[in-house]
């Protein structure tokens, strides 16, 4: 017998978000969908918050090995849309191996519109297999702020980049309505940690991470976010460098040091100290108008508390998109 019923035409892992500003200027959700694993809660926003809030979640708090991950988001003119998660989403190892965990997310920010996707770090589990592609397609005047970071594994079952393999690619377009135009890219950041085909003679990828436990990229790109890539490409030029010589005299550099600092000095002080100390790395760089900062640490908590420090210090994200954006790197 067949069912009276029609036939769903849902897919497993699938989902999407649409976020759209009110005619009270507040942004709020038109729609939102998606199925299993896949799950998505946004709580009730407000004026106040700057942005509306999803959470970006899976059942049981992480992607069994073979699920498939497809979020589409749309963010219409003038909205602005937050993206976290409640905790690492881990990376289960497959029960066959080379079965391919995946993720892939596509994202259109209109004019005047901005999304801030800041989660915590994707947690990959010894001999896991993971594929995560993101793709950003902007207009001139909207505005992203993406933070895309992976760790070591559990380090209290002693792994240690044990995972099998891990891809992550994340491009940035530009795009525009006109029909005549072509989408162009801007950005395409492509990262492969493969602990199994690696060239004979060469380093395993434990040893190939020197030591650091956690390693991020921070991609920023438009209006709402371009005070935020000038103050990293200020901070990465303020760095030290290797080889670098003071030609001062003692007794000049001495009288220099006694000279009260501002807040903002001081604060830079604080943070080089805490990157020697936590073995952080960075980098930051102008790729085609969009800032990409690299970063590296020792323990995946200094690096939650360098990249946090880094978007509270400087500010706009909080400002623009509200504290609950940045609730993953607190």
């Amino acid at each position: 017998m067949e069912s009276p019923f029609p036939k769903s035409a849902s897919i497993p892992g699938e989902g999407r978000i649409v976020a759209k500003l009110t005619p009270n200027n507040v942004s709020a959700l038109e729609s939102m969908t998606y199925q299993y694993p896949l799950k998505l809660i946004s709580p009730a926003s407000a004026a106040e918050q700057g942005s509306v809030l999803v959470f970006l979640l899976s059942y049981g708090g992480g992607i069994v090995g073979g699920d498939q991950i497809n979020l589409s988001i749309d963010v219409q003119p003038s909205a602005r849309l937050s993206i976290v998660t409640q905790g690492h989403t881990k990376i289960f190892r497959p029960t066959q191996p080379d079965t391919v965990t995946r993720q892939n997310l596509q994202v259109e920010i209109k004019d005047g519109a901005a999304l801030c996707l800041v989660p915590d770090p994707i947690q990959p589990f010894e001999g896991s297999v993971y594929e995560q592609i993101q793709t950003f397609k902007l207009t001139d005047d909207a505005s992203l702020c993406l933070l895309d970071w992976v760790t070591q594994g559990r380090v209290a079952l002693g792994e240690n980049w044990s995972l099998d393999r891990w891809v992550g690619r994340n491009e940035v377009w530009s795009t525009s309505d006109a029909a005549t135009s072509k989408d162009r890219l801007l950005v395409r950041d492509n990262i492969i940690l493969d602990s199994k085909n690696r060239p004979p003679g060469s380093p395993s990828l434990r040893e190939s991470m020197y030591g650091q436990a956690i390693m991020g990229t921070l991609i920023l790109r438009g209006p709402m976010t371009e005070s935020m890539g000038e103050f990293f490409l200020a901070e990465f030029a303020a760095l030290p460098r290797i080889g670098a010589r003071d030609f001062r005299s003692t007794e000049a550099r001495e009288k220099d040091e006694a000279l009260p600092q501002s807040a903002l000095e001081s604060w830079r002080a604080r943070r080089l100290d805490e990157e020697r100390d936590k073995q952080i790395l960075w980098s930051a760089a102008n790729v085609r108008g969009c800032i990409v900062v690299k970063f590296g640490a020792a323990t995946v908590e200094g690096a939650r508390n360098w990249i946090g420090s880094m978007l509270y210090q400087e500010g706009s994200i909080e400002r623009h998109f509200g504290e609950q954006a940045l609730m993953c790197v607190r």
